[in-house]
């Protein structure tokens, strides 16, 4: 995500309303987590619920076994795992993420030289892991420049309020104008959302 002025200049010359939130809402903090194993964890916690929620209790998991690796993910009974906070779907979830990398199924070092179709390709292997959760990966995690997640919740309502989008076809047509840097626009509509609603 180097670079985010010719970002900025790119799509405010191609969408006036990516414009009008720049201008009075500010830039949006592009958030960069670490790669790998214990970031999926915590992106599969955060499907369907809060980020507050699915922080306190990816928290609650790494007080409670140190470090979280597949190891100890593997190694943590279920009872432990749901005195976290975590789902009995979820801890499959986890535990069938931890087997797939411990059986090289899933190799996180590798993801910097793949391509993004290859990353998808294992990513989406793993239970309950889709398409959601693994384009969070791509732009947290990777810093993939041109990734929407237009699964996610607040961009489809961002995306209703000021665009007037009632189906994924709209949708997907709008986003297409912010090519090729579909990444900032998604962080900068986020940003939005959040300020709207004093999350930030």
């Amino acid at each position: 995500m180097a670079n985010t002025e010719k970002h900025i200049q790119h799509l405010i010359s191609k969408d006036e309303k990516l414009q009008f939130i720049l201008e009075n809402f500010g830039h949006p903090i592009i958030q960069k987590r670490d790669e790998g194993f214990a970031s999926m964890c915590h992106i599969i916690l955060e499907q369907q619920v809060s980020i507050e929620s699915a922080k306190a209790c990816y928290i609650k998991i790494q007080n409670k076994l140190q470090n979280i690796t597949p190891e100890t993910i593997l190694n943590c009974s279920d009872e432990d795992l749901r005195s976290c906070g975590v789902s009995r779907q979820k801890i499959i979830y986890l535990k069938d993420l931890a087997e797939k990398v411990l059986s090289n199924q899933i190799n996180f070092e590798s993801y910097p030289s793949k391509s993004e179709e290859e990353i998808r390709a294992e990513l989406i292997t793993i239970k309950g892991v889709g398409n959601w959760s693994i384009e969070v990966y791509l732009m947290f995690c990777l810093q993939s420049p041109d990734i929407v997640p237009l699964g996610d919740i607040a961009i489809k309502n961002t995306l209703k309020e000021l665009y007037n989008c009632q189906t994924h076809e709209e949708m997907q047509s709008v986003s297409d104008n912010w090519k090729p840097y579909r990444t900032f626009a998604s962080f900068t509509i986020w940003h939005y959302y959040l300020k709207k609603r004093n999350k930030i």
